[in-house]
């Protein structure tokens, strides 16, 4: 069967005053179904653009969708007019933004927040719509729902906002769930509980993941393959327990080498990237990661690296062999 969704080649440009920045640079990846894939990098390495892209939210101008195809479901979502791709967002593809409170809107109540894509997508009647809702907010452990229905997006906790964004995505039992930085801005334990809530609706769905986010903790936990970006590309992708056991690119060995580890390693040090992310207005002629890499090779600085499978399901851009 064919991937649910296949990125072949997406790049996205922005224009700014210091000229054309790339911020998505040939992107491919796949998403199977029922299947979570995490695109990890610092910030800036094109993580969120993608996942705008792919939802076609990218504002225009300054930004425009340059080349690739995004096809979901078989279909180019890149050729669609704007009635198609509409009735597509929150209905088979829908989005979890990293801040709630900039997503929901703040004059409306949150039961009509929850309830209009039901309405809209699936033609219920504006009660039984309500009642989804309900049910929804339920679902996702707001306690007394049906009285929160009626509550504004401020007199919701963090924490609770986030569950009503995680509510209206799957209000339509979407195929495909977008998750961009959801934990941004909650502390530890509301982090985990919103992660495992995720985790588990989508499980019990059968909805795919695409979960855009920086922590190696949460990749190491949550996800089934992981693609590495840096410099809006992808630089490594593989089974997420491959990658941990085997990474291969030198990026993201540095990566898991400046993360914090409880596994009674004794006395192990973290180790910083020295340098700056590339400048995505002035990106090098060769590998992004070439100014900051230890290994770095002439071919490095003056060739870019193609993404290569290596191995069985891991692929690098690289022309040296990073060992961890």
């Amino acid at each position: 069967m064919a991937p649910l969704l296949q990125v072949r080649n997406l790049t996205t440009r922005f224009n700014s005053e210091r000229g054309r920045l790339t911020a998505v640079d040939q992107v491919s990846f796949d998403v199977r179904e029922g299947e979570t894939v995490a695109i990890v990098g610092e910030s800036g390495s094109g993580k969120s653009v993608t996942a705008l892209s792919i939802m076609r939210l990218i504002p225009s101008p300054p930004g425009r969708i340059e080349a690739g195809e995004v096809l979901f479901e078989g279909n180019d979502l890149l050729k669609l007019d704007d009635a198609e791709i509409r009735a597509i967002r929150g209905n088979r593809i829908a989005m979890i933004f990293q801040e709630p409170m900039s997503s929901l809107n703040p004059a409306l109540s949150v039961g009509l927040q929850v309830a209009e894509p039901v309405n809209l997508h699936r033609g219920s009647a504006w009660a039984k719509a309500y009642e989804a809702a309900r049910e929804l907010l339920a679902r996702v452990r707001i306690p007394d729902a049906a009285r929160r229905l009626a509550s504004f997006p401020h007199q919701y906790s963090g924490g609770m906002r986030q569950r009503v964004m995680i509510a209206m995505a799957l209000a339509c039992q979407p195929r495909l769930i977008i998750a961009d930085e959801p934990t941004t801005a909650l502390d530890v334990t509301v982090q985990a509980q919103i992660l495992d809530l995720i985790k588990e609706l989508t499980r019990e769905t059968g909805s795919s993941l695409l979960l855009i986010t920086h922590d190696l903790g949460v990749v190491a936990r949550y996800a089934d393959r992981v693609a590495v970006m840096y410099g809006g590309r992808i630089v490594e992708t593989a089974p997420a327990r491959l990658l941990y056991k085997a990474p291969r690119h030198p990026y993201t060995l540095g990566l898991m080498a400046s993360v914090p580890r409880l596994d009674g390693e004794v006395g192990r040090r973290l180790v910083p990237i020295e340098g700056q992310p590339p400048d995505l207005a002035e990106l090098p002629p060769g590998c992004a990661f070439a100014p900051r890499c230890r290994i770095a090779s002439e071919p490095c600085r003056s060739a870019r690296p193609l993404l290569t499978e290596f191995a069985p399901q891991h692929w690098k851009a690289c022309f040296n062999d990073a060992r961890a």
